[in-house]
């Protein structure tokens, strides 16, 4: 187990480092919360992933783990607050009832 909780950790510090360096502008929290988040991952998912095979696929726990890395990884990524990305839907000033046009409706 001393073996696969190291290959796990690797996994998620290989994640965190790839999310990081492949889309920092995504990455607007702290970078050691996500160099922090990727490896914790990776250990709770691979203990798991080995607790519920016995142990018997080690290949398959890791497997897990990179996977639990990357999508934890990803709850921090905001590809909206990317630099260059203003989204169009959000913060708009809200009209009042008093300064909207009437509704037309069609006949009937």
């Amino acid at each position: 187990m001393l073996v696969e909780s190291i290959a796990f950790a690797l996994v998620g510090l290989v994640a965190g480092t790839a999310a990081l360096l492949g889309l920092p502008r995504y990455f607007r929290a702290s970078r050691p919360l996500v160099a922090g988040t990727a490896p914790a991952a990776a250990l709770l998912g691979g203990v798991v992933a080995h607790f519920c095979l016995d142990g018997r696929y080690p290949v398959v726990a890791v497997a897990f783990s990179a996977l639990a890395a990357g999508v934890l990884t990803s709850l921090l990524a905001r590809p909206d607050l990317a630099a260059g990305r203003a989204p169009a839907h959000r913060h708009h000033p809200h009209r009042s009832g008093a300064h909207r046009a009437p509704r037309r409706h069609r006949p009937a």
